[in-house]
């Protein structure tokens, strides 16, 4: 086998693990890890690797349940399966690897809480927002359990139980900020899952409902992101910088999306994909 072969192969399993998703998915599990123990250490490193790689395992399923999809679609259609680069068959056997190996690495680590927790983030994206997103829009708000639980895998693997304010609050956020987050996707895809024959906001309301409707669910988010700030961080330096950008955040886009007639959903989108990323940092550098 070619070194340039290798590099392709390498290349095809990341985009079936949807490496760019499976990474934050490490990070926000870490985010609730290091919320509950302060440390990063070796069972850090381990725990991110198993949360990372079944996120991979889930990627990679969402692949082989939406290939004929996915072939519809400019956006999807050079994925490796309707692409032709990989075999549906060869694409099941990565994603049971993916699995296989994130299972052992948390089943051998952490108490089997942990195992359950990250099956549980699996299934909520793998068998409840998928197929659901084929029949509404509003499959999302059920689906954005991938979102809530990442951070309970890590509090868990620290030691902590579910009856804690702090983490509540922290998977709340997640919770709440998939919902925009994949609202914001639909406006800017829109047209391509119509082609697919997903159910599209923009078949359901118009132009002026879609925009209030998303700036709802941004200002749920910002609003908790604020009690976040306010019940985990209490009155620490980085609080006052998640603060700025949370306000940042909230009066940029209220110009963008109540005064001006065209919405763009990108700058929206990229915002608070930062404000995700920011918090998981600001959380974790507090919490060491």
């Amino acid at each position: 086998m070619t070194q340039t072969s290798i590099s392709s192969w390498i290349k095809i399993i990341a985009e079936l693990g949807k490496v760019r998703i499976s990474l934050p998915i490490a990070l926000s599990a870490f985010t609730g890890y290091a919320l509950k123990s302060g440390l990063f250490d070796g069972q850090a490193w381990m725990l991110m690797a198993g949360v990372f790689l079944m996120s991979c395992s889930s990627g990679a399923i969402n692949h082989i349940q939406e290939y004929k999809t996915d072939a519809l679609m400019p956006r999807t259609k050079n994925r490796p399966i309707p692409s032709g680069k990989i075999s549906r068959k060869g694409a099941i056997w990565v994603a049971f690897g993916f699995f296989a190996y994130g299972a052992f690495l948390l089943i051998a680590n952490f108490p089997i809480l942990v195992f359950i927790t990250s099956l549980l983030t699996l299934l909520s994206y793998n068998l409840i927002y998928t197929p659901l997103k084929k029949v509404t829009a509003f499959a999302v708000v059920p689906g954005s359990l991938v979102g809530a639980l990442p951070p309970y895998i890590g509090w868990f693997a620290g030691g902590g139980d579910w009856a804690n304010e702090q983490i509540f609050w922290v998977a709340l956020f997640f919770f709440i900020g998939q919902i925009p987050h994949f609202w914001l996707l639909l406006l800017m895809f829109g047209k391509e899952y119509e082609l697919a024959g997903f159910p599209s906001l923009h078949s359901l309301f118009n132009d002026n409902q879609i925009k209030r409707l998303s700036f709802t669910w941004i200002l749920a988010t910002i609003a908790t992101a604020i009690v976040v700030s306010i019940m985990v961080l209490k009155g620490s330096v980085s609080q006052f910088f998640l603060l700025f950008y949370i306000f940042y955040v909230l009066f940029s886009l209220s110009g963008s999306i109540l005064f001006k007639h065209n919405f763009n959903a990108r700058p929206a989108f990229f915002k608070l994909n930062f404000l995700y990323l920011l918090m998981m940092i600001i959380l974790i550098a507090d919490s060491l």
